[in-house]
């Protein structure tokens, strides 16, 4: 019997573990891919307190081993199924079935690919799913933002900051973000340094470059004519898919699939919490993620 299950050892649930151990719980981490998660896929973190530009693959093993000098036991394996409506939580994978007092979900959300099939190529490389982390390597450079949506709208703003111009690429012409935001985009679109320049009815088909991303290609699909843009970056913002699909039936989620939880990371039912990407909230960074899990945490040492 645990006291705490952690599942999923991205920088929430390594935190989470790390708070846990201190307190002398006796910790479980599962994880199905690599610990550290979404964060080993980023080439360099330049907005991270302590330090001034580290390799995410390098602090995802800083967390790794300061979890493991804490001896806190971490299992690379899948939950495949849980039950946690009785004081007994139950957390089950295709060879273990686990028993705790509580469960700490930190399983993350995924960032919708575009689908083209040379995607994978140039991330890191130019492309990138967060315009809030990497949009300070675009300074005075020419982007790319892909969406409708509100996140499209606050890159686009982020960006106006730094970039030269910005490409906003939508492949319908109604957007679905908030009216007062895309007043400013369109404002911005408009003015006399037309900084941004809006595409719509178009879906990118093809990213090119020779080591790092050097141009995109675009099809519009009203006149199915495919046009070349020179971009140095480009962000994709078509929305986010949190793992929550083994949770739908006992965990309270938004429409889109987040798990709705309190300022304290207190889900819907008793000892459960969630943390990090996977939960309902306005910020996504590592450091909210890390803040998450200790939130959650302290949370249990105080009802527990």
């Amino acid at each position: 019997m645990y006291d705490i299950i952690i599942i999923g050892a991205g920088p929430a649930g390594l935190t989470a573990g790390i708070y846990a151990a201190r307190a002398n719980k006796k910790v479980l981490l599962i994880e199905k891919s690599f610990v550290g998660g979404q964060v080993t896929n980023i080439h360099s973190i330049k907005n991270y307190p302590g330090f001034l530009d580290i390799n995410g693959f390098d602090l995802a093993l800083k967390l790794k081993k300061q979890v493991e000098d804490l001896n806190v036991k971490i299992s690379n394996e899948e939950v495949i199924k849980v039950d946690l409506l009785n004081d007994t939580k139950i957390v089950k994978t295709h060879n273990n079935i686990y028993e705790c007092k509580a469960v700490i979900i930190a399983t993350g959300a995924y960032a919708k690919p575009l689908d083209v099939k040379n995607e994978k190529e140039f991330i890191g490389k130019g492309l990138s799913y967060c315009a809030t982390c990497d949009g300070g390597f675009f300074k005075d450079k020419v982007v790319a933002v892909v969406g409708g949506g509100n996140t499209s709208f606050d890159d686009c703003i982020y960006l106006s900051n730094l970039a030269k111009k910005i490409y906003l690429i939508h492949r319908r012409d109604v957007f679905t973000g908030d009216k007062v935001t895309y007043e400013k985009i369109k404002s911005m679109a408009s003015g006399e340094n037309k900084k941004i320049e809006i595409l719509t009815h178009c879906v990118v088909t093809n990213l090119i470059g020779e080591n790092v991303l050097q141009k995109i290609e675009v099809l519009n699909k009203k006149d199915n004519k495919i046009i070349t843009l020179q971009v140095d970056g480009i962000f994709v913002a078509i929305g986010r898919k949190p793992d929550t699909d083994i949770f739908a039936n006992q965990i309270k989620l938004t429409e889109n699939g987040f798990i709705e939880t309190d300022s304290n990371m207190q889900t819907n039912i008793k000892n459960v919490y969630a943390i990090g990407d996977v939960r309902n909230t306005s910020l996504r960074q590592i450091v909210t993620a890390c803040s998450d899990g200790a939130t959650a945490v302290s949370e249990f040492l105080k009802n527990n």
